[in-house]
């Protein structure tokens, strides 16, 4: 397993003043050492010696690598050639890597070794990963995967899934990402001892699903991955357990339990050897610890922590992290209230962000500096509004981009079958192609699959919240309709029966009376019924208001939907209801569906349209219900941009209701979907829950 240099750097500046110190007592040993020996063995340990510096270990490795070269070509020699691919990895030697690699993949091809062809495109994928080239790296691990897939050797295709959803989700994809964590999960689950591999799935998956704010999510999966810390067989060194503390602890972060958040991200830095075997996870939880501490306005050790974090990152040269950390600063010494302080930080921050390869950190670092400078406030938010679409497109573009090599990688695969078979049979090269189709067909329908699977899940969660939501309101209208009924038997009991029955004993009490004497009280008793006639009445219409209250209870559910999107957001939202809609005739299934798909248009318009106004109406129409959303905003070209997780949800619901969906979108001219289900609104169901 190839580890990163970073961890080194610290002990290279302890030993370093030991190294020049005793340097030619050192290199003397060095030359008894090699000469006596003369050993490839000798010649790869000291290249990985750590206390060497950084020249002294390459010359090492090159001498390794001349006598590798000089051996037999055959799996002892390849496995020889990784090695010293490892240790320029670790040295953070590219090009040294790059070459040795090449080298293993064309000795590889010659003797058609498809493993070590498979780990060599996996090695190259690694590397443009480290240079930031997502595209590059994501053609070689897919390389690598159809290859293990051939060789049916699980444990490298779950790691190579891994290193394919790692990948995606640092470019912004992260349905894929989890498509590919679940690919992983579902090989691993028919071997044993891969704890480790088990462990990243689910440190993926909470972190993926923390990025989605789906925080219970989050949490599960990363309890499970510190379940799986218990197999004692995981390396310490490895610092997994440091790490799931840190996520859980981002995860009460973000959801503003700082007092959680506190406990984890403290006993996260008090793991043992954290600072020697991960100075960067170290650094990390540092700058949280201080970030939660500034959040509970506790004022020990700040503002310290925060600068011992960035000395940390300064040292190990990690830019994005050196930008939140300066932006955090930056947050601090502007609730302290020096100005100076936060905008000079603030401006540290966004001068290294430019320089970065990702938009995110130059967002990030616009949003703090526009708080902190307020004068230059509107410059920086129309710099950010700007960046931010393109990091959008450029996110969509990756994407896209992924599916095309997937795409891509294939046809240049098949085209090098048809010319290498292009002497063969006409029989051999229809059976190629056939098997070639079959195996794609079966690729995509699995894929398929798998995405209709999670579709599914992700639905059945979401109808259960929305289920209870509305059994809860139901409820709640039940205890007030019970109220109401005893407030008028009450009423009826204590109020009217009483002064009837009195009006009737007065009323017998008339025949014993003359008839001139029985008149004038006659009319008065006359006149007190008409009273109690009234106040019947009253009682009526109040029975018949509760049962408008009633069937009401959706449209009152979705006008609080509507006020916290008017609450939360500035766009414009004009709502319209048909009053002809008989809702307690809905089904409760229609009315759960029709909710979340208003609940995801909205929340995409929020997110990509930038709209300034939203429209949303209800339409009755014959056995219909048409629902309708329009925005104003930027808009998409449908033909041409893939449909995410959002609309895909939509278009599903639509069709649980048996309805239909349509989306007209032009950019620059804004949206409009289109949701039509069928209903009956003539049976006249009496004990329909609404």
């Amino acid at each position: 397993m190839k580890l990163t240099t970073l961890k080194r750097k610290f002990h290279i500046l302890l030993f370093l003043i030991f190294v020049f110190g005793a340097c030619s007592e050192k290199t003397n040993s060095d030359k008894n050492i090699i000469s006596s020996s003369d050993s490839l063995p000798t010649y790869l340990s000291l290249a990985n010696e750590e206390k060497l510096p950084l020249n002294f270990k390459q010359d090492y490795n090159r001498k390794a690598l001349s006598i590798i070269l000089n051996q037999k070509d055959d799996s002892i020699n390849k496995v020889n050639l990784f090695k010293v691919a490892n240790r320029y990895y670790n040295m953070s030697d590219w090009k040294g890597y790059t070459e040795t690699t090449r080298l293993i993949l064309e000795r590889s091809k010659k003797s058609n070794d498809s493993a070590n062809i498979a780990k060599a495109y996996s090695y190259l994928g690694d590397y443009y990963v480290v240079k930031s080239i997502a595209d590059s790296a994501f053609m070689n691990y897919y390389k690598a995967e159809k290859l293990y897939l051939r060789l049916k050797d699980e444990y490298h295709i779950a790691k190579t899934f891994l290193n394919k959803a790692s990948l995606q989700y640092n470019e912004g994809d992260f349905f894929e990402s989890e498509i590919n964590v679940f690919k992983a999960l579902s090989s691993l689950k028919k071997q044993k001892n891969v704890n480790d591999l088990f462990y990243e799935s689910y440190n993926i998956l909470g972190i993926l699903y923390n990025e989605r704010e789906e925080y219970d999510k989050a949490l599960e999966f990363q309890n499970k991955a510190l379940l799986v810390l218990e197999d004692k067989s995981i390396p310490l060194e490895f610092q997994y357990k440091a790490t799931s503390l840190n996520n859980i602890g981002y995860v009460y972060l973000k959801t503003y339990n700082y007092k959680k958040a506190k406990v984890f991200f403290k006993e996260g830095l008090e793991q043992t050897n954290l600072f020697k075997d991960k100075p960067t996870l170290y650094a990390i939880l540092l700058d949280n610890l201080a970030y939660t501490k500034f959040k509970l306005k506790e004022s020990d050790q700040l503002p310290d922590l925060f600068y011992q974090s960035l000395k940390i990152r300064d040292s190990l040269k990690l830019k994005a992290e050196i930008i939140a950390t300066k932006i955090h600063l930056s947050e601090y010494f502007a609730f302290k209230k020096d100005t100076f302080k936060a905008i000079q930080f603030s401006k540290q921050a966004l001068m290294q962000a430019r320089t970065s390869d990702k938009l995110i950190n130059t967002l990030i670092a616009l949003k703090q500096i526009a708080i902190v400078d307020p004068k230059n406030a509107s410059i920086y938010s129309k710099e950010y509004i700007h960046l931010n679409d393109k990091m959008l497109k450029a996110e969509r573009n990756m994407g896209e981009k992924f599916s095309r090599i997937e795409y891509e990688t294939n046809e240049i695969k098949d085209q090098n079958s048809n010319l290498q078979e292009k002497n063969k049979t006409l029989v051999y090269v229809f059976s190629i192609c056939t098997l070639v189709g079959l195996f794609f067909y079966v690729y995509k329908t699995q894929q398929a699959r798998n995405r209709e699977l999670l579709f599914k899940q992700q639905q059945q969660v979401a109808n259960e919240d929305i289920y209870n939501l509305l059994i809860s309101q139901q409820n709640d209208i039940e205890l007030t309709r019970i109220k109401e009924k005893k407030k008028v038997a009450q009423e009826l009991h204590d109020g009217v029966l009483g002064r009837m029955f009195g009006i009737r004993i007065s009323l017998d009490s008339l025949e014993q009376m003359d008839e001139d004497e029985a008149l004038p009280k006659r009319r008065k008793y006359l006149t007190e019924l008409k009273n109690i006639e009234e106040d019947i009445r009253e009682i009526s219409h109040d029975l018949n208001r509760e049962k408008s209250e009633l069937i009401n209870n959706f449209v009152l559910i979705l006008n609080k939907l509507f006020e916290n999107q008017q609450n939360t957001y500035d766009s414009e939202l004009i709502t319209s209801i048909d009053p002809q809609i008989k809702w307690e005739l809905v089904s409760n299934a229609v009315k759960i569906n029709m909710y979340r798909i208003i609940q995801e248009a909205l929340q995409n318009c929020n997110k990509y349209a930038n709209a300034e106004k939203i429209t949303v109406e209800f339409k009755s129409e014959i056995n219909y219900l048409i629902l309708s959303i329009y925005d104003d905003g930027v808009g998409f070209n449908t033909k041409r941009t893939k449909n995410g997780i959002g609309l895909h949800n939509i278009e599903y619901r639509a069709a649980e209701c048996k309805g239909s969906m349509s989306i007209k979108s032009v950019q620059g001219e804004g949206t409009l979907l289109v949701v039509k289900v069928p209903i009956d609104q003539k049976i006249n169901l009496q004990n329909n829950d609404n």
